[in-house]
């Protein structure tokens, strides 16, 4: 554990030494942040709008806003933390680097999971926990619905993860899978949303078949406390099984992977 910690570290030295060179990019991604974010609230404000609508689906604005900001934050993991590493499968795959990848003497995905940051995208973090704490404000939330949201918004990085890592590993078989990644971010976009706004069978697609409501949706029941036990103790589950599922995925990728030199 000392050793991937030290990896780590190193990692993310390199990356802020290489990113931090280039400072007028992160005016642009602070823009592209605030873009994203007031899609994200006119999304919401649309929703709402309409005269005499104080709730949707059984959320008030102010915790479906507690929502958009758990979608924000996830967008940031994903921009600072998961996207980075993940378009840098194929690449590897297709150029041979992944050879020099599975030879070193480290855990292979470990390596292909915290190699590369985003650091210029840390601004979407900062809104999306900006939005919760704005929204939070507003409601009645207690120190164990904190807690629980944050044990199972854990669940829920986990599960994005397993998520990208499954999609991106498919590369080891069909090099181009950028527009794999697309289609998950198009379906991830109904996670700005609660799930229960939407009719009886999205909901069940968007919860059993593609897990989008423990991505925002549980941890914001979480805080405010109207989640379920059923849903509380799925979440972890979920995450856990596709972690499973993920990692015996990748091993079989790298078994099966030949070098782009044979």
């Amino acid at each position: 554990m000392t050793r991937y910690l030290r990896l780590i570290r190193i990692f993310t030295g390199a990356t802020l030494s290489a990113q931090l060179e280039y400072r007028a990019n992160f005016l642009g991604a602070v823009l592209a942040s605030l873009g994203e974010a007031g899609v994200a609230l006119l999304g919401i404000a649309v929703l709402f709008g309409q005269p005499g609508t104080t709730s949707v689906g059984g959320w008030s604005f102010q915790a479906a806003l507690l929502v958009t900001g758990f979608f924000m934050l996830t967008e940031g993991v994903i921009s600072v933390f998961i996207q980075p590493n993940m378009s840098k499968i194929a690449e590897a795959i297709r150029t041979g680097s992944m050879d020099f990848t599975l030879l070193k003497p480290v855990d292979a995905q470990f390596n292909v999971s915290a190699r590369n940051l985003n650091v210029l995208r840390v601004t979407d973090l900062l809104i999306g926990a900006g939005l919760i704490a704005y929204a939070a404000a507003h409601l009645t939330v207690t120190l164990p619905g904190v807690l629980s949201a944050a044990v199972l918004y854990l669940s829920a990085v986990v599960i994005v993860y397993c998520i990208w890592l499954g999609l991106s590993t498919t590369a080891f078989w069909w090099v181009k899978t950028q527009n794999i990644t697309e289609l998950f971010n198009g379906v991830f976009g109904a996670a700005r949303f609660p799930v229960t706004a939407f009719p009886v069978p999205v909901r069940a697609l968007l919860t059993f078949v593609l897990p989008v409501a423990f991505i925002t949706t549980v941890p914001a029941q979480a805080m405010t406390g109207t989640l379920t036990p059923a849903l509380a103790f799925a979440s972890p589950l979920v995450a856990g099984a596709l972690f499973v599922l993920t990692r015996l995925f990748w091993l079989k990728a790298v078994a099966s992977y030949t070098s782009a030199s044979s």
